[in-house]
């Protein structure tokens, strides 16, 4: 009960992140949003390192794990990061969060490859769903929900779409790779050990967000923040590094295959947050809310396990070798 308590909690956490920094890109900065947000994933983490002792442990921290978990910041906090904020800056949190969730697509075929994990018929079906799920927003017109809602000083929304997916599909590549990344670095540890991971990680991001400061056009575009997108931006590191801690937690107490699918409520509380937080600056409609559903359920399939379904559901033997069947 406790790990899938933790376990919606994150998922809650990484839609609040959506949308609050979604909030902020509507009259700032992706630029503005990665300079706030990655620093404070170190002033998250290193005060859960220090109380848990893992950061007495980084002496003893293999050099190979600490590469992989620097990579895992660069691509993930960085790049990701960057290619999500962009994506929400130019087309909304609605339209895009279902193509970034094809990060589980990207993780599932990596983990196939690299890791020589199986893929069973149902996780084929599910990153299909996923996809599809993906295209069936991309085909809703322009109408954001703010059709009756007073005026607004802010600027009026006309989604990108070809510039939003193709940031959201450059995210969900990233966003799926480092699992695989985290993998080679954490195998083999406890779970305590994802913070001092997960503090190496922001340390390698905010490494290289303080060597692009050094840029004049970057730095002048970071200090021409405004107030109240800082506290957007601030509150976005805050929910992520919220939603990752969450995370670490569930996975501790609960099997990843509990977390997994409930982690993918993240969907539907994106629509939810973004909706609410942002009304006259996301799309919505039928085809963007069948969209999310179908990507849901994709992501539920590619996360349960078959074998547990079969046991549980008085499935006839046909069906179940179907579902059984791995590659």
């Amino acid at each position: 009960m406790l790990g899938a308590i933790f376990a919606i909690l994150s998922a809650a956490s990484f839609a609040l992140n959506n949308a609050t920094v979604r909030r902020g890109v509507v009259s700032g900065t992706p630029i503005q949003a990665m300079a706030v947000s990655v620093p404070l994933g170190i002033a998250c983490f290193l005060p859960l390192a220090f109380l848990s002792g893992e950061l007495f442990r980084l002496p003893r921290f293999p050099a190979t794990a600490i590469a992989w978990m620097a990579g895992f910041g660069l691509l993930h906090f960085v790049f990701g990061r960057y290619c999500n904020f962009r994506a929400n800056a130019v087309a909304g949190v609605n339209l895009t969060a279902p193509v970034v969730q094809l990060q589980v697509v990207v993780t599932m075929v990596l983990a196939v490859i690299v890791l020589h994990e199986p893929c069973t018929a149902l996780q084929m079906i599910g990153g299909a769903l996923i996809l599809a799920g993906s295209l069936v927003t991309q085909r809703a017109p322009a109408h954001t929900a703010a059709v009756n809602e007073k005026p607004s000083a802010l600027p009026l929304f006309a989604p990108k779409y070809l510039a939003g997916y193709l940031f959201a599909s450059l995210a969900a590549i990233a966003y799926g790779t480092t699992p695989v990344m985290a993998r080679f670095a954490l195998e083999h540890t406890g779970p305590a050990t994802g913070i001092l991971g997960g503090l190496i990680a922001y340390l390698a991001a905010t490494a290289a967000v303080s060597l692009a400061l050094l840029s004049p056009q970057v730095r002048g575009n970071v200090l021409a923040l405004t107030r109240g997108n800082a506290r957007w931006f601030a509150a976005s590191g805050v929910f992520v590094a919220s939603a990752q801690g969450f995370f670490f937690a569930a996975v501790s107490v609960a099997p990843v295959m509990l977390v997994m699918p409930l982690l993918q409520l993240s969907l539907a509380f994106r629509m939810l947050f973004s909706t609410w937080l942002n009304p006259q600056h996301e799309v919505v409609g039928p085809l963007v809310l069948a969209g999310v559903v179908i990507s849901i359920l994709g992501a539920l399939m590619v996360s349960i396990d078959s074998s547990l379904i079969v046991q549980t559901l008085a499935i006839p033997e046909a069906i179940a070798r179907v579902l059984l069947w791995r590659v």
